[in-house]
């Protein structure tokens, strides 16, 4: 399905979004902004798409917001949303950030946004807003930090500077490195799919919901959602005595 400036559909089990406005390196404007966030309720309304994996057209992720329609954005910060679409939402599953060329200013927020991040080996991050003297307002100034460390943050924050997939993996930044990142985002989407999806979004919560807490706050918070799935709990258990998936065997998909 195509939603103005941005393309959405099933691939098995996941979710295929890809910014298509390759003639801005896929920059945003407000229209590609609230096509975003059609694609993200999209997805959170289809019980069988279990992975969102998110892209960019024509060799680039996202150069950030469109400068040139930088107008169009500003009533979505005003109104309290992320100029750039859903990044002051929660996904409520899995998402994957495939990762070709750019992804820099409000593009590398969206792949912060994003649980994981797949780059291409010509991928380049950074926080190119710095030359330009436009603020991180998509959810950077508190992400970047909690996927990086804050030293690492503060250097990519204040300098601007770029990026390059290998220190990208190696700071953590990215998952993993492949040459094409679409396919490999794609295929981990179905390998997230095996699995007891219950306790898997329940987990992903707790890390989310407990993440800066007192240590005794955020286990109460993991405690919680722990007890919220046990029936699933003792299910897999059962299914672990009874010889399913032992040895590292891949189990079944589950419903």
């Amino acid at each position: 399905m195509a939603i103005d400036e941005v393309r959405s559909g099933r691939v098995g089990t996941a979710q295929l979004v890809t910014i298509d406005r390759p003639e801005r390196r896929n920059a945003i404007d407000g229209k590609t902004a609230d096509s975003l966030v059609a694609a993200l309720e999209d997805f959170e309304a289809d019980a069988n798409a279990r992975v969102m994996v998110l892209t960019g057209a024509g060799g680039a992720f996202c150069s950030g917001a469109d400068l040139t329609a930088i107008e169009t954005l500003s009533p979505r910060l005003m109104a309290g949303e992320g100029p750039l679409g859903f990044t002051r939402r929660v996904a409520s599953k899995p998402v994957i950030a495939a990762v070709d060329g750019w992804a820099v200013a409000g593009g590398l927020e969206l792949a912060l946004w994003c649980d994981l991040r797949i780059a291409s080996p010509t991928a380049r991050f950074g926080c190119l807003e710095r030359r330009f003297g436009v603020p991180l307002v998509d959810g950077g100034t508190w992400r970047l930090p909690r996927v990086i460390g804050l030293g690492r943050a503060m250097d990519l924050i204040l300098t601007g500077r770029v990026v390059e997939a290998g220190e990208a993996l190696a700071i953590g930044l990215v998952t993993s490195i492949a040459d094409d990142p679409v396919a490999a985002a794609l295929e981990l989407a179905e390998q997230l799919a095996v699995f007891p999806q219950a306790t898997m979004l329940s987990d992903r919560a707790s890390v989310y919901d407990g993440y800066g807490l007192p240590r005794d706050e955020a286990l109460a918070v993991e405690a919680q959602y722990g007890q919220d799935v046990l029936a699933d709990a003792v299910s897999g258990a059962a299914r672990f005595a009874s010889g399913e998936g032992r040895n590292a065997t891949t189990v079944e998909r589950a419903r």
